[in-house]
């Protein structure tokens, strides 16, 4: 990653933490829009197969919540994933109007790929 011209020594003091995670996403989105290999997937959904992995038993209610997104479109992403055979959702055994989300073999297989490519970005 290659800093802007505006990153100086001299004009430190005008350059925040923000600018630099600004700068960190912008470079990961870019690469990330380079390795990509299925064109069904945008980088903006990423992060969900990511945290999905990573999480146990999440729920569709948490997803929405760490995200910051609304149900409906959490509700679409979900069931475009499952539909690509990436998760399914089951009923929270504890609270019935709870989804679990968990991913399936081929979902733990792509996010495998996922995670390697973030390695080699790292």
């Amino acid at each position: 990653m290659t800093l802007p011209a505006q990153f100086k020594k001299e004009n430190s003091e005008n350059i925040f933490i923000y600018h630099y995670v600004e700068e960190m996403i912008a470079d990961y989105t870019k690469y990330v829009k380079e390795i990509l290999d299925d064109p069904d997937i945008t980088v903006a959904e990423l992060p969900f197969l990511i945290r999905i992995r990573f999480s146990e038993k999440t729920t569709q209610k948490e997803l929405v919540e760490l995200f910051r997104v609304s149900e409906g479109y959490t509700a679409k992403l979900l069931r475009k994933f499952e539909d690509k055979g990436y998760l399914f959702r089951c009923e929270d055994p504890t609270n019935r109007r709870k989804k679990i989300v968990e991913l399936t073999s081929q979902g733990i297989e792509k996010t495998d790929k996922l995670i390697e490519s973030n390695k080699k970005h790292e």
